[in-house]
């Protein structure tokens, strides 16, 4: 699996992420994301299956975020298992499993563009997101 090291930023959060491909891109990206704001819990009760369409992996990551902020918001679940169908530059297929979320530890409103920018390296991929608390 990827991993993820939190970086300063100017009033938000950020986090420097780097994987070995894009599904585990993706899949550090989201457990990254959780660890700023939730302790998730453990069991896997709940499963959605979800499709995302995009112009770029830039706008892919985004909207993958943004949709499971957004089912932590409305749902009060967090998915910490990502099964990918398909998953290239602008589209991706998954289904989701994850539960209730144990706590809430902070506070994050969204993932944002800020200077975002997917890197293909030699070890795989590389970028940095900064999400709006």
């Amino acid at each position: 699996m990827g991993r993820w090291q939190e970086i300063e930023h100017t009033a938000d959060l950020g986090l420097h992420l780097w994987a070995a491909d894009l599904p585990d891109l993706f899949t550090t990206a989201a457990l990254g994301m959780f660890s700023l704001f939730i302790v998730p819990g453990d069991t896997l009760s709940a499963t959605k299956t979800l499709t995302l369409t995009a112009l770029d992996v830039e706008t892919l990551l985004v909207a993958w975020l943004n949709e499971l902020l957004y089912l932590v918001e409305v749902e009060g679940l967090a998915f910490t298992v990502f099964e990918f169908a398909q998953l290239t530059p602008t589209r991706l297929v998954v289904t989701l499993r994850g539960g209730p979320i144990l706590e809430y530890t902070g506070y994050v409103k969204a993932a944002t563009f800020h200077d975002l920018r997917v890197v293909a390296t030699p070890e795989g991929y590389e970028t940095e997101i900064v999400f709006d608390t």
